[in-house]
């Protein structure tokens, strides 16, 4: 074992200060043994879990701002082309090179575990590679290389709206029975190690059908679903099911404490302490809502109901958690007129109590024991440098409201460790450049083949 001492530390819930702990083989905080101690200076805070994203879209950021000619209006269903335009360019080696420097951004900016959505299976054609897994294990490579904490979550997707077969651009995601899928799944499961776990996603109530999902409920590990994202959704689920699609789902389907229930944006008062009850996390990605016009999430409502949350950024136009945290909250009081609001009387500070809700509701949705800094949990920690402009003078009581409601200049995150190796020291990951160069010459490609 190693052993290592924080002097200020943000533990379960609150700050500490002179705290030890020893790291297992594992990779899991542990309580110290005999034996040197590596001291760490600076704020310490768990690091983040990224509950929600498609890897390969990071090489979509910026190529779905300009309004078409011929259109009148764009909205989700347009930017949904675009993406397929791009999803039918990528090659395993391209998801693998797109996948690693966004893994590598994302441990720069302080996420320390990410969970795949990841629907893209097949060749552009649809049919299968000669590994049925090819593509998932470009992610799991990438992964591997950059250090980060995955869960990787293949997508069952098999139709392309509740009455509707998938058009030749979806033909890549398609698997069209689960026993098929299955198949895949488990030979993936294989793979699952101290750094990576493998569960499942159904895409949508509209992409997957309730004789499907059920049969998906009997596979192990954590369990994703996109659910009730866009209005236009909410409207087709109460035309075919007559009801809106979370009440749909919490009626029929076992949702528990495994199922993270992807933005979830358009819901009731009533979804909404369903969802809570049900012990499953809202996984909510405020940057990609906000870019592609989707509403806003009632947080406040879910908070007073005792609901549990992550953070995701989704098609990665911004890879920031900081940022997530910020428009998540900027959301809710444009929503309500009033500031703080996810603050309350037992965590006054908003930004410590978004970070600690995030961060342990994110680990929560992995299936890893990630999200906080305690005794058997994942040596996943951020450390913040004292020294950055941003920070100087804060205490214990402001230090994460100033991490997160200021931007501009250096970033505050120094260091990252992840099942106890440190991926980032002074601002760097271990192996940028040479990640960076792979992708750089992936996007380029990409951008030119689309046109």
């Amino acid at each position: 074992m190693t052993a290592i001492h924080l002097r200020r530390a943000l533990l379960a819930e609150q700050w500490a200060r002179g705290v030890a702990f020893s790291i297992d083989d594992n990779g899991l905080l542990a309580p110290v043994v005999a034996g040197p101690t590596e001291a760490i200076d600076g704020w310490v805070i768990p690091g983040m879990v990224n509950g929600h994203g498609h890897a390969f879209q990071r090489a979509m950021a910026g190529l779905a701002e300009r309004r078409h000619p011929a259109r009148s209006a764009d909205s989700f269903w347009t930017w949904r082309e675009e993406m397929y335009r791009l999803a039918n360019h990528i090659s395993p080696e391209d998801l693998e090179a797109l996948a690693a420097w966004l893994y590598v951004e994302m441990l720069e900016a302080g996420y320390t575990a990410v969970a795949e959505f990841h629907y893209v299976h097949h060749q552009p054609d649809g049919r299968p590679y000669a590994d049925p897994a090819a593509m998932s294990r470009a992610i799991l490579r990438a992964a591997t290389r950059t250090g980060i904490r995955l869960t990787l979550l293949p997508v069952f997707y098999a139709h392309g709206g509740f009455t509707e077969p998938l058009r030749p651009l979806q033909r890549r995601f398609a698997h069209t029975q689960v026993s098929e899928f299955s198949r895949v799944y488990e030979a993936l499961r294989t793979e699952r190690g101290p750094l990576v776990e493998v569960g499942f996603a159904a895409h949508s109530l509209r992409a997957v059908w309730p004789v499907e999902l059920m049969q998906l409920c009997s596979l192990p590990g954590p369990a994703h679903i996109h659910i009730a994202e866009q209005r236009a959704e909410v409207t087709h689920c109460l035309r075919h099911h007559g009801q809106r699609p979370v009440d749909w789902l919490l009626d029929h389907v076992p949702v528990d404490d495994r199922w993270s229930l992807i933005h979830a944006t358009h819901v009731t008062t009533e979804e909404v302490a369903k969802m809570a009850a049900s012990g499953a996390v809202v996984g909510l990605c405020p940057t990609t809502e906000g870019n592609l016009g989707d509403g806003i999430f009632p947080l406040a409502d879910l908070l007073e109901a005792g609901g549990r949350i992550s953070i995701g950024s989704d098609s990665h136009i911004t890879v920031d958690p900081r940022e997530e945290l910020r428009l998540l909250e900027y959301g809710q009081r444009l929503r309500t007129h009033a500031r703080n609001v996810a603050a309350d009387a037992a965590q006054p500070s908003t930004g410590q109590r978004l970070w600690i809700d995030a961060a342990r509701g994110g680990g929560q949705s992995i299936g890893h024991p990630a999200g906080a800094l305690t005794a058997g949990r994942c040596a996943d920690l951020v450390v913040l440098d004292p020294d950055n402009p941003k920070l100087i003078g804060h205490s214990e009581a402001t230090v994460l409201d100033a991490f997160i409601f200021s931007s501009g200049g250096a970033s505050p995150v120094r260091d990252v460790m992840v099942g106890g190796q440190w991926v980032v020291l002074d601002g760097r990951h271990r192996d940028r450049d040479a990640i960076f160069a792979a992708y750089r010459s992936t996007v380029e490609r990409l951008v030119k083949s689309r046109g």
